[in-house]
């Protein structure tokens, strides 16, 4: 996410992260904090649509170890080989495919595999990453497919207290939904970089939410 651009549902490091209810507004959804009070199911059901599951599949090299060393017996130099499969999440920013996720979800991937919420699923390649920021950029290969999508909102529009629904695919349970807060705005992030622009927030955030 760019400074001052981040998503209506935004992406602060882990999953889909919706600020409520000011960026939402615009999409016409809800239109009050006191319609907030009831339900989320609307608003999930909204933007839910939007948020995927990303599959990596990358190939490490591992020494070779004898399965019973004697004592004194040196191990073999040669290296073998290992699939790693990982998983997390990401948001559609655009109707073409466009999506947003973080670098480290598909660091040194070799396939990457896109699953949307109606279960359809698609290869995607990587256009870009910024590993300071942990941020990357997909796009899924389907040519003249239109896919639900999350517009770029201002995030100077988000208060300490908005209401946060976090959307993502945590320990590869899809489509999860947490709540909680914004707890603060403007945070650093130890060192990360030199700009104030981090979201803090307190609903629940697991391994696979990024």
């Amino acid at each position: 996410m760019m400074r001052r651009a981040i998503l209506a549902a935004v992406l602060v490091g882990g999953g889909a992260i919706m600020a409520l209810p000011s960026a939402i507004q615009a999409q016409g959804l809800p239109n009050s904090r006191t319609e907030l009070a009831y339900s989320y199911a609307p608003l999930v059901k909204r933007v839910s649509p939007a948020v995927v599951n990303i599959y990596t599949t990358t190939t490490a090299r591992v020494p070779r170890r004898l399965p019973f060393p004697f004592p004194g017996m040196p191990l073999p130099p040669q290296a073998g080989e290992r699939v790693q499969n990982s998983l997390g999440s990401g948001v559609l920013v655009r109707p073409d495919g466009l999506i947003v996720t973080n670098a480290h979800v598909v660091k040194g991937a070799e396939e990457i595999r896109v699953v949307l919420a109606d279960r359809r699923e698609f290869e995607a390649k990587l256009i870009t990453q910024d590993e300071r920021y942990d941020l990357a950029l997909l796009r899924i290969e389907a040519a003249d497919e239109k896919f639900p999508f999350l517009e770029l909102r201002d995030s100077d529009s988000v208060e300490v207290g908005d209401v946060v629904l976090a959307i993502g695919n945590p320990f590869g349970l899809n489509q999860t939904v947490t709540s909680g807060i914004v707890s603060a705005v403007a945070r650093s992030a130890g060192g990360i970089n030199d700009s104030n622009f981090f979201l803090q927030t307190d609903a629940a955030i697991n391994p696979g939410n990024s």
